[in-house]
């Protein structure tokens, strides 16, 4: 299992702007920080739905033929080169606030898990990423879940960075349209890099 380079990929992704971090941002700003903090665990447990059941069904697939295996590997490699060049030709990263009327940490909680667990976008992304740093040699059970959790966590910790900093974030117009487009640069390139280098990488026969 390559942990070393999937750490560094998993982190720079964690720090991308996107539909998760606007969702806990618009819950902490329309219920304050009680409230962002109980969409950031849903959004956590929806997360692992989706670690949970990409494990068992690309374990199942994995197993079946070595050939199987370095297919989805090359396809997930297309795919986030793909996302790459969506992005980079993408004119802003959409981390808009709407407005979200409060109704409690409780609803806020549930609503994360029913966002998460139904966002196809997450699903293709485990589907995509968790492949490309395990190894057939190895349970690979064991290894999606744990790679999986660590996107989790990763995910979790930024979006709970994001709760305390929300009203500072959104503070200046000026300054989040900057920060949008840098990070725009710095996910896309990301994602092409990763994507490029693991398509060229040598594969399991």
């Amino acid at each position: 299992m390559s942990l070393i380079p999937f750490l560094l990929a998993a982190g720079l992704l964690a720090i991308t702007p996107g539909p998760g971090l606007a969702y806990v941002v618009a819950r902490t700003v329309s219920g304050g920080r009680a409230e962002g903090l109980a969409s950031c665990l849903g959004t956590s447990l929806g997360g692992l739905v989706h670690v949970l059941a990409s494990s068992l069904g690309l374990s199942l697939i994995i197993a079946e033929s070595a050939m199987a295996f370095n297919l989805l590997k090359y396809i997930g490699a297309a795919y986030l080169v793909y996302l790459g060049v969506r992005i980079l030709r993408s004119k802003e990263t959409q981390v808009t606030v709407s407005s979200i009327p409060s109704q409690g940490s409780r609803r806020a909680l549930i609503e994360g898990v029913v966002v998460e667990t139904l966002n196809v976008k997450t699903a293709l992304f485990f589907l995509a990423f968790l492949p490309q740093f395990v190894s057939r040699e190895e349970p690979l059970v064991a290894q999606f879940v744990l790679l999986g959790c660590v996107c989790v966590a990763l995910n979790t910790l930024v979006d709970i960075f994001a709760v305390f900093a929300a009203h500072r974030l959104m503070k200046s117009d000026i300054a989040r349209t900057a920060r949008a487009k840098l990070m725009n640069r710095l996910s896309g390139g990301t994602m092409i890099g990763i994507g490029a280098f693991l398509a060229l990488a040598r594969r399991e026969i």
